[in-house]
């Protein structure tokens, strides 16, 4: 039942064939790294024709599990040189398990100028000349709708992706054919635009649930992984009531809310762009906005609410914590309506709210823009779209701007730029964001659990003690997580729940007939992690890169005065079952 589709650009073929056995077993980030770690040339050029773009669904897709069918998206990244897995809610991932499509390998490139669009259903796949080029997320999806209908779910690049910018994303619909759901990070919409390829469209019709090798087992497995979920006060209920912008207040209590390009660790406006305002204005605008909104069928945590403008009509998805902060306190800006629109545009566009919003402090930093300046923000937002040459700057990102605009204080690792929270204030993060093999990237180690949420146990976030091993048990347990196709969010619950953590055991032994353990949810996640690790070394990203800029060591941040002081020596460690 399960295969993998590969799509030849340059001959514009598609061929479906059965899963070699070097892939068996693998599903999600552990099927694209190891894809992209052995077909894919570490030196070669990430916009070019040997670079492959892989789309994998996790282990428990197209099953009845909670919050199981989110998607990878894995390739050479044109933003760290390194490799990427970018990952996205959405309803594709769960569509593709249904068609038992394991993975979606896109190889080559089409000749330039050409846009095409893959059609994919339950017996078929053909590439057919596009009929959105040209178009943002939103026109693109409408247009696509009228043709293939409502019931099929759409993967999309926009203008940015096009444009081949290295901060594009790629855009996926959710239950509602909004295409808001995005592999923001690593510019995967550039990848995407280098093949040729516009959009995916995904018919479901006659695709099934897998087969489960036990039904019964399987069934109450889910239904504790579900109890723990909704036990668990922040996955239960947080989330669904602020969304991820309930950190706003908490981490500007915390000292680690970056603000004016991390010069300092507080915004005093911070309650202008917070989730708990968000919650306020959603419920008192009404019309079309909604508290608690699931980004994709089978979520329980639904913590993508949807906020409405003045008037109550839809103006954006609940912008993420990372969004609100990025184009809000990094930027100067505490009108939550100028930030929700910006979040619009960056999912139309098609563009990483992280590493462009980022990229705008720091060319306000520059003085490309004013500081503070929404109406200019708005203007260079909508300049990645008509190709001006400010928008190309900013849609390439924050290590590009930083260059263009002269700017010394650049907070990039590995050229992705650094999110939401200060790695002086929260350095269980530092460590990640220092070490991690996709550049910069909270997710892939979210040490916030321990250093300010209390979850999991309890790490100073103001000492260096304790935080080599946070981030190194984060950064296995989440490759693992990020594998079986689970939103990150289940976290929560797995480190407060012992049964948690049992139950996604328990889910995969009765999915397919395995006798996993625990151990070996670790063991998964250090060979993924070793898979791109090696990858990156061979691509020419050694441990020298495994740094955060200099001034996070040498400038200490309000009110806090803290540095970043865990030594280049002590960060070695962190991958410590490689052998050198």
């Amino acid at each position: 039942m399960f295969r993998f589709l590969r799509v030849n650009m340059a001959a514009k073929t598609c061929v479906f064939e059965d899963i070699p056995e070097e892939y068996a077993g693998l599903g999600g980030r552990a099927l694209t790294s190891t894809i992209v770690a052995r077909e894919v040339n570490p030196i070669c050029t990430p916009l070019g024709p040997h670079n492959k773009l892989v789309f994998a669904p996790g282990l428990l897709g197209a099953t009845n599990s909670p919050n199981g069918n989110r998607i990878s998206v894995g390739c050479k990244s044109p933003l760290t040189e390194g490799i990427k897995e970018s990952n996205s809610g959405g309803q594709p991932g769960g569509h593709l398990a249904k068609l038992g499509i394991m993975a979606i390998i896109v190889e080559d490139m089409a000749t330039e100028g050409e846009w095409w669009q893959l059609e994919l259903s339950k017996d078929s796949a053909k590439l057919v000349p596009s009929t959105v080029a040209g178009l943002n997320n939103f026109d693109a999806v409408a247009k696509l709708v009228e043709t293939y209908g409502d019931k099929c779910s759409y993967v999309t690049i926009g203008r940015a992706g096009e444009f081949k910018l290295t901060a594009a994303s790629i855009a996926f619909t959710d239950r509602e054919l909004r295409p808001m759901r995005h592999a923001g990070r690593g510019g995967v919409g550039a990848v995407m635009g280098s093949k040729g390829l516009k959009a995916i469209i995904i018919n479901p019709e006659g695709g099934k649930n897998h087969p489960l090798a036990d039904e019964k087992a399987f069934r109450e497995a889910s239904k504790r992984f579900a109890k723990a979920l909704t036990e668990h006060p922040i996955t239960g209920k947080g989330l669904a009531e602020y969304g991820t912008g309930v950190l706003v207040n908490i981490l500007h209590e915390a000292g680690g809310l970056p603000t004016a390009n991390f010069t300092v660790g507080q915004f005093d406006k911070h309650e202008g762009v917070s989730g708990e305002t968000m919650n306020r204005l959603t419920k008192e605008r009404g019309g079309e906005g909604a508290v608690a909104h699931g980004c994709m069928s089978g979520c329980i945590i639904r913590c993508s609410g949807l906020f409405p403008d003045k008037q109550g009509k839809f103006q954006s998805k609940w912008p993420e914590y990372e969004t609100l902060w990025s184009f809000g306190p990094h930027s100067g800006i505490s009108d939550i309506d100028a930030v929700s629109r910006f979040d619009y545009m960056c999912d139309d566009i098609g563009v990483d709210t992280i590493d462009v919003g980022v990229a705008v402090g720091v060319a306000m930093a520059g003085g490309g823009i004013p500081y503070g300046d929404a109406e200019a923000v708005k203007a260079a937002m909508q300049g990645i779209s008509d190709g001006t040459p400010l928008g190309r700057i900013i849609g390439c990102g924050t290590a590009t701007t930083g260059r263009v605009f002269g700017v010394r204080r650049v907070p990039c690792v590995k050229g992705q730029s650094l999110p939401a929270y200060d790695p002086r204030a929260v350095k269980g993060v530092g460590v990640t964001y220092a070490t991690t093999p996709m550049g910069a990237d909270h997710t892939a180690g979210y040490a916030v659990t321990a250093n300010i949420l209390s979850c999991g146990g309890k790490v100073d976030p103001l000492k260096p003690e304790g935080q080599i091993e946070l981030s190194r048990n984060l950064q296995i347990a989440t490759a693992s997580v990020d594998s079986v196709g689970l939103c990150l969010f289940t976290a929560f619950a797995i480190l407060d729940i012992p049964d948690a953590l049992a139950a996604i055991v328990d889910m995969l032994n009765a999915k397919y007939g395995w006798q996993l353990t625990g151990d070996d949810v670790v063991t998964l996640g250090q060979r993924i992690l070793s898979t791109e690790i090696d990858f990156n070394r061979r691509a020419g990203i050694t441990e020298s890169a495994d740094h955060l800029p200099d001034f996070f060591v040498d400038e200490p941040v309000a009110p806090h005065n803290t540095t970043f002081d865990i030594s280049h020596e002590e960060l070695k460690t962190v991958f410590n079952w490689i052998k050198k």
